[in-house]
């Protein structure tokens, strides 16, 4: 059976799916049931997988993790990264590599031979698309995977109108995002447009996936997630397709479910 086959199998299935939603009562409620659930994955699965994801949203729940876990041998996880801007490097302050050792990786007992990033200054970048999506299938894929949710439904880097059967590979950045992540750049010029990553149909092969969002901006975006039918113009609504998700979201991203 293809993915795409699978793929359509379980939209034809979408009424009987199992989708966990969680209201938070606030912000820090959101990030400790967030953190929770991936402190339990990780403690009750010592050998496994998980996939990372960046942006604001995490920013908490990671360090909410570095305090929980500081002490805690984490030496046997493999890790997966979500994307990666190109042309920036591991170095750049603004690459999701220096993003990742920043505000976890440096705090905690990973080993280094088992973090997995995609390399946004590969010389071959179509290749480095390739063999990430290599590595992360011959190793047993993903056990959970963490995700955000951009304001136009992005997951990863996965724009409106990609595929929901694709891989990893090259993308250009939405006009709605880079304006989005302008904020973190001193010059507009200076922000990417393309990026590399992880496809739909990469994402949905995750064992478990762990959805967070915040905020009154993502709210219109987590309604066509959760509610609304699926529709490659939301990106995040493949995972209704998913037999295992949680969706974590505090009062303002759930205002209008």
């Amino acid at each position: 059976m293809s993915l795409v086959q699978f793929i359509k199998i379980k939209f034809d299935m979408v009424l009987n799916r199992k989708m966990k939603v969680t209201v938070a009562k606030n912000l820090e409620d959101a990030y400790f049931q967030s953190g929770n659930i991936i402190i339990n994955h990780l403690k009750n699965n010592q050998a496994s997988s998980i996939g990372f994801a960046t942006g604001s949203t995490m920013v908490p729940v990671y360090k909410f993790l570095t305090k929980s876990l500081r002490k805690y041998n984490l030496s046997n996880i493999r890790t997966f990264n979500l994307d990666e801007y190109i042309g920036l490097s591991s170095q750049h302050p603004l690459s999701y590599a220096y993003y990742m050792y920043e505000h976890l990786f440096n705090q905690l007992s990973f080993s280094q031979s088992n973090i997995n990033l995609l390399d946004g200054s590969a010389s071959n970048i179509e290749k480095e698309a390739q063999n990430y999506e290599k590595i992360i299938s011959l190793g047993g894929g993903i056990d959970l995977q963490l995700l955000g949710v951009g304001r136009n439904g992005h997951i990863g880097f996965n724009e409106p109108g990609s595929k929901f059967d694709s891989v990893t590979r090259v993308v250009n950045l939405d006009n709605s995002t880079i304006k989005t992540n302008s904020k973190f750049f001193h010059n507009f010029n200076d922000v990417p447009r393309t990026a590399i990553t992880m496809g739909i149909g990469t994402i949905l092969r995750a064992k478990k996936l762990l959805v967070v969002a915040t905020g009154k901006e993502k709210a219109i975006a987590c309604k066509k997630m959760i509610n609304d039918a699926p529709t490659v113009l939301c990106p995040a609504s493949a995972i209704q397709a998913h037999s295992n998700v949680t969706v974590i979201l505090d009062q303002s991203a759930a205002s209008l479910l």
